[in-house]
């Protein structure tokens, strides 16, 4: 059991790496619970289900809308809800996301936690007090922060995960080693496949060192005034390209990490020999690291996302593995950068 702890001022919130989903009627206990849950997971455990209230959400991005927000609503009224009932996120990070602004909003705030079940819920989306929604297919264009009571992250739960969402998690679990722990970069080169493979001991490791440099920036810096910026390392650009080719959230991280490393080292921050050690692993896991595209495509979706400052942007390179920098960007330089990649066709 690896026990962390994130407090901020927007609350404290534990989180839990292990054998933890017996925890949960305790944590539970005496409490007007509301589960919400996707869908998915609902049918795969059953058990859990019976007797809770429960709001079933479909698997996607399309459950991360205001319209779906509203159908959440309408059932903590008839439930009931007042605001000492409690909320339970169960799922992913998009059932999280719902979850977590739903309880935070509806009568000024109830309190809520989530049992993340998902390889990237459980390495980076769950934890950390963000609850955002997709608004006209931008990602996470309204949202707000606020810390869950809890985020349980059971590995056990990965079991009946699709090969594609491992991918996905995994290069979120690459992402954290990039940007602040070399040593588990360092972990993955030797234990990638361990991970796809669900080795139940590897993949604890990861989850355990993932939550470990989440928690840690988290609690540095809630309001990403700074240091929470180095999250977001591989997302500008990933998030752009996932609205404009349709492409996964983990596959367009991937291909964001790639382009943002690669222009790390074009800038001279980063060795040639370290890229080339990025883009092999993102290979190994299964994840593109590639693409053909404009760059105005790029960054006009890049323009309206929620990261940019007035013109310029505060873009995220590596200084070496584990060592990430924040550095503001122009729209100009950014497109000339992109451009000098030679992406498109």
């Amino acid at each position: 059991m690896r026990d962390l702890e994130i407090l901020t001022a927007s609350g404290r919130c534990a989180v839990r790496v292990g054998d933890v989903a017996g925890e949960l009627d305790q944590l539970l206990a005496g409490r007007d619970v509301a589960v919400v849950a996707d869908a998915n997971v609902r049918r795969l455990y059953p058990d859990f289900f019976k007797g809770r209230r429960t709001i079933a959400l479909e698997p996607g991005e399309a459950a991360k809308t205001l319209r779906s927000l509203e159908s959440v609503y309408g059932k903590f009224l008839e439930f009931g809800l007042d605001r000492s009932s409690f909320v339970l996120g169960f799922g992913g990070g998009i059932t999280c996301d719902v979850a977590g602004f739903a309880a935070s909003t509806y009568l000024r705030g109830m309190g809520f936690g989530f049992v993340a079940t998902t390889l990237l819920a459980q390495v980076d989306a769950a934890i950390g007090g963000k609850n955002g929604l997709n608004f006209q297919g931008f990602k996470n264009m309204i949202g707000l922060i606020r810390q869950p009571e809890f985020v349980l992250a059971d590995p056990g739960f990965l079991r009946t995960l699709p090969p594609e969402e491992m991918r996905s998690g995994l290069a979120e679990a690459i992402k954290s080693g990039l940007i602040a722990d070399s040593g588990l970069f360092e972990f993955l080169e030797g234990h990638c496949e361990d991970v796809l493979g669900l080795d139940e001991v590897t993949v604890r490791r990861v989850v355990e060192a993932s939550a470990a440099v989440k928690v840690s920036i988290v609690q540095a810096d809630e309001r990403e005034g700074g240091e929470r910026r180095k999250l977001n390392f591989g997302h500008t650009l990933g998030h752009a390209l996932e609205k404009v080719h349709g492409l996964r959230h983990g596959e367009a991280v991937g291909i964001g990490m790639v382009l943002a490393a690669k222009i790390s080292a074009a800038r001279g921050m980063l060795a040639f020999d370290d890229l080339f050690r990025i883009i092999k692993l993102l290979g190994r896991a299964g994840l593109p690291t590639q693409v053909s595209t404009r760059p105005e495509e790029i960054i006009e979706a890049v323009r309206q996302d929620k990261k940019r400052a007035r013109e310029d942007f505060q873009f995220v390179c590596l200084a070496g593995i584990g060592r990430a920098e924040v550095v503001r960007m122009s729209c100009r330089e950014l497109e000339e950068c992109i451009d000098d990649l030679h992406l498109y066709p």
